[in-house]
């Protein structure tokens, strides 16, 4: 238990304290890359309300000098399990490819999620159930090295179809993002959104230490990620930032 209690060690960085009730589940985030590109919040604001069949009351886009941001995020879960799992089922590891944007509640900056691909029928069954996430089943792989190579293929039956392949690795040494910073608004969020049954809005809290970003060198050669979910990536380069680890804390999702 002492490796999850380790990432309370630092709060300072969050805009908010953490929850003070008990957390649920553990996870580790490896070989992570962050890719995103600026989009309109009023295309942003549209494509939520045709994925989600609307907008909630109360959730707001983020934005940042004008601009909201479509993240592409490739990476591993490793070492997941619920707080109280039981040894002997050992820990889950898996690959998640996530499509993601930035919006509010009130004081509560976070992250929405138009898909989370995963290889684990079980994660994908478990978060469209209790946690209302658009979960999907796919085929990847993620071979290690000094560069990454990561595919992934949407098997999920009646889904629309969506691939992804890319080489990426760090460009860079370690470093923690600035206070406000573009860097720093894109990676530093401590809960996540989803949509849930009549427009109902929930939130999930999570807690990990300061993220240790590094720059990302990144070769893309499929993603219709964003396609999918009705997106044209904008011609330009996209910001690419590179995490080799990080531990997470995750609290079970409420009503908002």
């Amino acid at each position: 238990m002492s490796r999850w209690s380790d990432t309370f060690k630092h709060t300072v960085h969050r805009p908010y304290p953490p929850p003070a009730h008990a957390w649920v589940m553990h996870m580790s985030w490896q070989e992570l890359l962050f890719a995103h590109w600026p989009i309109a919040p009023e295309l942003i604001r549209e494509r939520i309300a045709t994925n989600f069949g609307g907008v909630p009351a109360g959730l707001e886009i983020d934005t940042f000098e004008g601009s909201c941001y479509l993240g592409v995020v490739p990476f591993r879960m490793a070492r997941t399990g619920l707080r109280w799992w039981p040894a002997q089922l050992g820990p889950h590891t898996f690959c998640e490819l996530n499509v993601r944007t930035y919006v509010r509640h009130r004081d509560r900056p976070g992250v929405l999620f138009f898909s989370l691909d995963a290889a684990s029928r079980l994660a994908v069954f478990t978060a469209r159930r209790w946690f209302y996430l658009p979960y999907f089943n796919a085929r990847m792989e993620l071979a290690g090295g000094d560069v990454n190579h990561y595919r992934s293929k949407r098997t999920h039956g009646g889904a629309p179809a969506a691939e992804f392949e890319a080489r990426y690795g760090s460009a860079g040494p370690v470093y923690q993002a600035a206070p406000g910073s573009l860097d720093r608004w894109l990676t530093e969020r401590y809960c996540l959104y989803s949509i849930g049954p009549r427009q109902s809005l929930w939130r999930g809290e999570i807690h990990h230490e300061p993220w240790p970003l590094q720059p990302a060198q990144a070769d893309v050669s499929l993603n219709s990620m964003a396609a999918c979910h009705g997106f044209a990536l904008p011609d330009v380069k996209p910001l690419l930032h590179y995490v080799k680890n990080i531990d997470v804390v995750a609290w079970a999702p409420e009503r908002l």
